[in-house]
């Protein structure tokens, strides 16, 4: 039996995340997140009952301070290896842990510690006048959480990003210094080789050259000084000794692409190497066709993608270097289409979800919080993992009180004090007062996806009551925000009134989330998603949900050349990961600048990455129809494609297809399949591969 690392659910992933948001800096200021920061509980209880047919010798490794109860027995001190006779016994382990979460890796011969393992936080035993302990919490007993650290040595609070040595690929000499090439967009740990002498070092990071030669400007840079052999890192206090080697690595990551090197005093440096840091995915999720500019299209989405799947999906990797909830509900889907991830899902679920009681929405974002509810549900539909949906269903219950909390006289949610109503970075002023329809759909859908997730545990009075929420807000949707001389949902209401506002985003969401009847579908269609006139979106963010309302519509020809001006149209000025933003018309260093500063823009978000989703879901065509695809259908569509041929994980293996305009061939790995092909529909039975 192999035993595993478990904590309590949530607590490993708030810590870690912790960690890893709180390593950005601004021009080597520490820079920490926008919102509440929770921690985990400091003393858990883990707890399992077992039936022994022969005595065994249990082995211990516990991160924190800890006691052992077999049987209602308190062990003596602190065992590390202890024996348990023949027959049933109850095992409770109490850790306790200030500075990293209590974790425990138990090994016996016929069992260990793994997920059916019982955790609880609250202590709340009471003992009777004889002493006798209840032995029992009042709290409900959670199952536990765990990773994949497999082995005692393998302790989850030592858990470290891989790396990989790489090199520039040139060096010029510029004004004051050397500049540095590493080919591309990347992340990591800058090395300087050779250190010699005394003086200081300092390093201009830059996502492009122009950035790096802006001493004044760059949104990164380091200083150090050299001394005796010494080196001091001015950004975090610390002096280390240079290597023997005579390589002195960074302590903080960076992103870049270049880097411009820059000595002064009597101190040398024989060149710039790095360790790119990343997080080992496999790739089961491929795609290629006769165009190389929709391969370059996937083949950077997937590079922009393995460059922000970290410890957890962030948004990207230069500026912010956080987990946001709404660019993690597209990374989501993304990777659902490429690496099939899902602990890295639930790791990033449960960080956004922190800890009760709840003081402000997600990342401090109203949208972002209705994300983060659809994105749960989006994830059991494409994994099938109910054993998670009962884990983080009380950490929902806690949100949705929260939100409901907020709502107003009609049941509606707008900004109160506090609230940070996005949308979308978009180029006109949006007034955000008053109900925005946006976000009233976005509601709706999330009471939706409560209701399927308390359903599916079987908690069907609350089940019953989000369908009704939901249900009596989407009948009231329509009569608030529909304009029959616009034809279209206005953008808000203030005081009962309509604006006169109308933007692309609750329109297309409400045809995403099937709100509108045929006639107002089509209304909207012509109206707005093909109306000029209408504020286009200039977000790889936006423009996710725009081109999929689009292919939802059928009109995957037109997404595709949309495709590729759009993201082509970043490839054609020298992209090497996908962009937070873009605009055709910007050139130079115009294209680099966004919040008012210079080189603000993020030349590698993980939003960017959305001809990933696109191409699996709406050209390859494959999607889930239950859960873990159980059933699922493939509706594959060559557009303007000669050929294409590529893969879609799923739980039971690849979903492989071929196709070109002659023939069609599909591989089904598990579960049944629905082929909509040429007018007929043809079904594909677990182990089977149709060939038309």
């Amino acid at each position: 039996m192999q035993a595993t690392w478990i904590w309590f659910p949530g607590d490993y992933e708030i810590w870690l995340g912790n960690n890893m948001n709180n390593r950005r800096t601004d021009r080597g200021a520490y820079f920490p997140p926008f919102w509440k920061q929770d921690s985990h509980y400091v003393t858990v209880e883990f707890s399992t009952e077992v039936d022994l047919a022969k005595d065994e010798n249990i082995l211990l490794e516990v991160e924190g301070d800890y006691n052992v109860k077999i049987d209602g027995k308190m062990l003596f001190g602190m065992p590390k290896e202890f024996e348990l006779a023949a027959g049933k016994h109850k095992i409770n382990i109490k850790v306790h842990n200030q500075a990293t979460p209590p974790c425990l890796f138990l090994q016996g011969e016929t069992f260990g510690s793994d997920a059916s393992w019982k955790v609880t936080f609250e202590d709340k035993e009471w003992i009777d006048e004889s002493g006798k302990a209840s032995d029992t919490s009042a709290t409900e007993y959670q199952l536990a959480g765990y990773w994949n650290f497999n082995t005692p040595e393998n302790k989850p609070s030592a858990f470290r990003l891989a790396r990989r040595r790489d090199e520039a690929i040139d060096c010029q000499q510029v004004e004051g210094g050397r500049l540095f090439d590493f080919g591309q967009e990347t992340f990591g740990f800058a090395i300087l080789n050779q250190v010699k002498g005394n003086g200081k070092v300092y390093l201009y990071y830059g996502e492009s050259q122009e950035e790096a030669m802006d001493k004044a400007y760059c949104e990164t840079y380091d200083q150090l000084i050299v001394k005796d052999g010494q080196i001091t890192d001015l950004s975090t206090g610390k002096t280390l000794p240079i290597q023997a080697d005579g390589s002195y690595t960074l302590a903080l990551s960076k992103a870049f692409r270049y880097i411009q090197l820059c000595c002064e005093g009597e101190v040398c440096v024989e060149s710039l190497s790095m360790d790119y840091e990343y997080l080992p995915e496999a790739t089961p999720g491929r795609f290629r066709c006769n165009d190389e500019l929709i391969n370059r299209m996937w083949e950077i989405g997937e590079y922009t993608m393995q460059l922000t799947t970290r410890e957890f999906f962030i948004d990207g990797i230069k500026r912010d270097r956080w987990v946001w909830s709404g660019d993690a509900a597209q990374s989501y889907l993304m990777n659902y289409y490429l690496f099939n991830d899902n602990e890295c899902v639930k790791r990033t679920i449960w960080l956004l979800a922190g800890k009760a009681p709840i003081s402000s929405h997600i990342n401090t974002i109203m949208d972002y919080t209705f994300y983060w509810f659809n994105s749960i549900a989006d994830y059991y539909l494409y994994s099938g993992d109910k054993a998670f949906l009962a884990q983080i269903y009380p950490s929902m219950l806690h949100l949705m009180d929260y939100v409901l909390g907020r709502t107003d006289s009609e049941g509606m949610v707008q900004g109160l004090t506090g609230d940070w109503v996005f949308v979308d970075w978009a180029d006109k002023p949006m007034d955000k007062n008053g109900q925005l329809a946006f976000e009233q759909v976005l509601f709706c859908q999330a009471l939706k996806a409560m209701a399927t997730v308390a359903r599916t545990i079987d908690k069907t009075d609350d089940a019953d009551k989000y369908q009704t929420l939901a249900d009596t807000l989407e009948a009231k949707l329509i009569p608030a925000f529909w304009n029959e001389e616009k034809q279209a949902l206005v953008h808000n209401r203030v005081n009962g009134q309509q604006s006169q506002e109308v933007f692309r985003y609750a329109n297309m969401f409400a045809i995403m989330y099937n709100f509108l009847d045929k006639e107002k579908k089509d209304a909207v269609v012509k109206s707005v998603i093909f109306n000029d006139d209408i504020l286009k979106i200039t977000t790889p963010y936006m423009r996710f949900y725009e081109l999929e309302a689009l292919c939802m519509l059928g009109k995957q020809d037109q997404v595709m050349k949309e495709m590729k001006d759009y993201w082509g149209g970043m490839l054609a000025k020298g992209a090497t990961s996908f962009w937070e933003k873009y605009i055709p018309e910007e050139e130079g260093r115009q294209m680099l600048a966004m919040y008012g500063r210079p080189y603000g823009k993020s030349l590698c978000h993980a939003w960017g990455a959305s001809p990933i989703y696109l191409l699996g879901r709406y050209y390859m065509g494959v999607q889930p129809t239950s859960p873990g695809y159980a059933t699922w259908e493939a509706r594959p569509t060559l557009s303007d494609m000669e050929w294409m041929e590529g893969s879609v994980p799923t739980p039971y293996g690849e979903i492989i297809i071929k196709m070109d305009g002659e023939k069609l061939s599909i591989s089904n790995p598990g579960g049944v399949g629905t082929i909509y092909y040429q007018d007929k529909v043809y079904t594909l039975q677990a182990g089977e591969t149709l060939t038309i």
